[in-house]
């Protein structure tokens, strides 16, 4: 993963919602709120874009690898069959090309590992990313249930009502401030933004259950 995109996905996953910047006073709130959510889904969509690149590379050095053990072994029995002919000069060409594979193996097996390091490292990303993007819908959700009650109560907003719309307003102002999310990078779709969101619920379901399912057994239930 670049560099750029390690720095973007960390200052993201790291914001804290206790040692932030102050909020922008004149900025719109809610729809500050859903533009940070959307800056999230643009990230995800960028390590998932760069962990399908990372999953072809190691797709293409598999195959390749596969293809050389593969020559070899079709060398190996050339030679015997070059030797029992009494076709030296044959088997010293097939060992030739042999030694040419066995060095290229390991270069092979290397962009493997690497490639796997690097997928893991991705779809760990994804999560976070993934969690923080909830952490946020929650905070926006929060935003809008009071400001719906404010509107709908008598007598103005109650102090706790007020503290909650702070809250939520600070929040999301203070991690664009800090993480240098811009609003004025692209966003995703509509249906984009809606299938990350039901993946996203399938997949933290799914977690729940294989957790419960877990402990469940630890305990012998």
């Amino acid at each position: 993963m670049s560099e750029k995109l390690t720095s973007r996905v960390g200052r993201i996953i790291s914001g804290s919602f206790n040692a932030l910047l102050d909020a922008v006073e004149d900025a719109a709130p809610e729809v500050t709120m859903e533009q940070a959510i959307r800056e999230v889904d643009d990230a995800i969509e960028d390590v998932r874009s760069e962990l399908g690149k990372i999953i072809a590379a190691k797709h293409v050095a598999t195959k390749k690898l596969a293809d050389k053990n593969a020559q070899h072994e079709d060398l190996s029995v050339k030679i015997d069959f070059a030797l029992k002919e009494k076709r030296e000069d044959l088997a010293e060409a097939a060992v030739a090309q042999q030694l040419d594979i066995e060095a290229q193996v390991p270069v092979l097996e290397q962009t493997i590992a690497d490639s796997s390091d690097s997928e893991k490292e991705l779809e760990g990303y994804v999560a976070a990313l993934l969690a923080k993007r909830r952490e946020m819908s929650e905070e926006l959700k929060a935003f809008r249930d009071a400001k719906a009650a404010s509107q709908s109560g008598p007598g103005g907003v109650s102090p706790s009502i007020s503290a909650d719309i702070s809250k939520a307003t600070k929040t999301f102002e203070r991690i664009m401030d800090r993480q240098g999310v811009s609003l004025s990078q692209g966003t995703t779709s509509a249906k984009t933004a809606a299938q990350l969101q039901e993946l996203e619920q399938l997949s933290q379901e799914n977690r729940i259950k294989e957790r419960l399912t877990a402990i469940k057994s630890r305990l012998g239930e």
